[in-house]
């Protein structure tokens, strides 16, 4: 953790060989004891990050599922602004604080639309959105906790820029393979083991069919 950025705590459940979803997308894995230990999870940060592919492919809410409790503020990463007025993100978010993050380039058209939402725009970082610059950004609107449920491609970039501080992740009874199929962690990946992320295992706990693994930095 670094006092100019959030703690940022990776959160997901994958198969046995690594998978987030099948290659058609379909990453309906968790257990029903499982939804309500990441509602919990999400009780205990300030914000809950994806990237456009998982906008694209779940149209997650990202909300606890508990109307006593706060909803998480809700980060988006979508450097072209392309999220769909008819997003399940977009349509809450008179409700559910939102900000989406976008690049440079995102198109005048893509952004005057965004305009007609409730919910904050950053724009940080050209062709790609700059994480680094962004969870500073983030830090100081007092975002001191992040959990982050992204797809293979935001997952690298956390990896990427050494910005990961937990996992949490359950590792569910099904193997899916697929060369297509994205995996917890995609992008172009370290070359060497040497030069890749280790982290130390801090609990590991069975639920039924499930195991939920804890990692610290």
């Amino acid at each position: 953790m670094g006092r100019f950025r959030p703690d940022i705590i990776f959160s997901a459940a994958i198969t046995l060989d690594g998978k987030l979803a099948t290659r058609t997308g379909d990453s309906k894995l968790s257990s029903k004891a499982d939804k309500n230990r990441v509602h919990k999870l999400r009780n205990n940060v300030d914000a809950i990050l994806i990237g456009k592919n998982t906008v694209k492919l779940d149209d997650p809410l990202l909300s606890t599922h508990n109307l006593k409790k706060k909803n998480p503020i809700r980060v988006i990463l979508d450097s072209n602004a392309t999220i769909q007025n008819n997003s399940r993100i977009l349509k809450t978010s008179p409700k559910i604080p939102t900000i989406i993050a976008v690049g440079e380039r995102a198109s005048k058209k893509n952004l005057r639309r965004l305009e007609k939402f409730p919910i904050q725009v950053i724009i940080c970082g050209k062709q790609k959105i700059n994480i680094k610059k962004l969870m500073g950004i983030l830090t100081k609107q007092g975002i001191k906790k992040i959990l982050v449920e992204g797809g293979g491609a935001t997952n690298w970039a956390f990896v990427k820029a050494n910005l990961v501080d937990e996992i949490i992740i359950t590792i569910t009874p099904y193997l899916v393979g697929g060369v297509t199929a994205t995996t917890l962690v995609d992008g172009d990946g370290f070359a060497t083991i040497t030069k890749s992320t280790k982290l130390k295992l801090k609990t590991g706990r069975r639920i039924k069919n499930e195991i939920v693994l804890h990692y610290k930095n």
